[in-house]
């Protein structure tokens, strides 16, 4: 006889999942922000920032951002944190969650 599936139980558990796996990334970002010393900012320059950078069509400074990024993640792995006590993970990602080395990264605009 074939065991009966609950539904119910493993929609509560994916969403139980969700829930884990976004504020786990929360805490990244957190994390993120306060490594590169970004928390220094008051919240409505940071988030001015962000826009600014989620807006710009320069595909030249999005390289130039991403390359930072990358060498920041670098410099942060050679002191013994690195990007593994950010994510947790042991692998450097950028807040889209591409691999900090750029290898296959998506453009934002």
């Amino acid at each position: 006889m074939r065991k009966v599936r609950d539904y119910d139980a493993e929609l509560k558990a994916l969403n139980d999942k969700a829930r884990s796996l976004k504020a786990k990334r929360v805490e990244q970002l957190g994390q993120l922000v306060a490594a590169t010393g970004a928390d220094a900012l008051d919240a409505e320059t940071l988030a001015g920032v962000l826009l600014d950078a989620i807006g710009s069509k320069d595909a030249s400074a999005k390289e130039a951002w991403r390359a930072e990024g990358a060498a920041f993640f670098q410099r942060r792995g050679r002191k013994g944190g690195g990007a593994a006590a950010i994510d947790g993970s042991g692998a450097a990602t950028e807040p889209g969650g591409d691999v900090a080395d750029g290898s296959g990264g998506t453009a934002n605009g």
